[in-house]
């Protein structure tokens, strides 16, 4: 897949192109919707081609710090695009000065140099300086430059509009499972195996810490049953045992995930891994002393083994 940055006006293409306009944080069912409809509405000899950002405005305009951190990292948001078929993706910069363009200099120099066939929008679709207008207004723009423009539906969950904002409040109550039911796969944070105290060895339960990972919203403090990718090329996957928190039993003082991995001996460090949160087992709790931590992580395991049936 052909990645373009964008800080300004788009360069021009010489093949023409379907473009989906969104940001794609996490890749939901919402985004995936708008995909499938790109792909129906293409011509042969069409791009396959996604315009996104950065960025959320409501950080970059607004310092909102719930806004700061995304369900999915560049990089796999990137992976999650091209597994779709998209062939080129616009990573636009979005900065205060990206968000005084005018819906009419959006459309007529930023859209009209690209010789699109088609761009496709989700309904609540809002652009230009101020969110000046929306997916109606720009296919009324679009009018003008002679390209037809489809609307795409919310998709909707019990009759709930589906969004990353939803999401990602879900990710940070530790709400697993709702997260993978809007992702349409578990919700994943992927990054590199740090030296961490080694504390877990020593009790009889070695995990890996995971670094590199602050790009991502955090996780709600607490154990959680999933797995975890080690490897690219010939990949290989194990059960886990993740615990996101601050480790309260032994005066942490920061936040971490760290994963116990079932069956598995070896040495992870400065490898990238991937974990995918599956469940929700219990919160992060403060216990009173090394023996009853170790006991309930006894409990962990065994439970951990009696769902997955090991």
């Amino acid at each position: 897949m052909e990645t373009i940055e964008i800080t300004g006006q788009p360069p021009k293409s010489s093949q023409s192109q379907v473009l989906v306009i969104g940001k794609f944080d996490g890749f939901h069912l919402g985004h995936q919707r708008l995909l499938k409809e790109a792909k129906r509405v293409a011509k042969e000899g069409d791009l396959l081609s996604a315009y996104g950002f950065s960025d959320h405005p409501k950080w970059v305009l607004g310092g909102k710090e719930e806004f700061k951190s995304s369900i999915s990292s560049y990089e796999d948001r990137l992976n999650l695009l091209e597994e779709s078929g998209v062939n080129r993706y616009y990573h636009v910069h979005f900065t205060k000065e990206y968000a005084r363009t005018s819906p009419q200099e959006f459309v007529h120099e930023h859209l009209g140099r690209m010789n699109l066939s088609h761009v496709i929008v989700g309904e609540g679709f809002k652009f230009g300086k101020g969110r000046g207008s929306d997916a109606s207004g720009l296919a009324d723009l679009c009018q003008e430059i002679g390209v037809p423009v489809s609307i795409v539906s919310h998709a909707k969950i019990n009759g709930e509009k589906l969004s990353s904002t939803t999401i990602r409040s879900h990710v940070r109550e530790g709400k697993m499972e709702a997260v993978q039911a809007m992702l349409g796969r578990p919700f994943e944070l992927t990054g590199i195996v740090e030296k961490g105290e080694q504390l877990g060895r020593q009790l009889g339960y070695p995990t890996l810490n995971l670094g590199q990972i602050n790009e991502y919203v955090e996780v709600k403090p607490a154990v959680y049953l999933g797995t975890v990718r080690i490897g690219e090329e010939s990949p290989e996957y194990y059960y886990t045992l993740i615990s996101a928190g601050y480790r309260p039993t032994v005066n942490g003082d920061s936040y971490k995930v760290e994963a116990y991995i079932l069956d598995f001996s070896g040495d992870l460090y400065e490898q990238k891994v991937s974990v995918k949160f599956l469940r929700h087992l219990r919160d992060e709790v403060n216990f009173d002393g090394l023996d009853a931590l170790v006991e309930q992580m006894q409990e962990d395991e065994r439970y951990a083994r009696e769902i997955l049936g090991l």
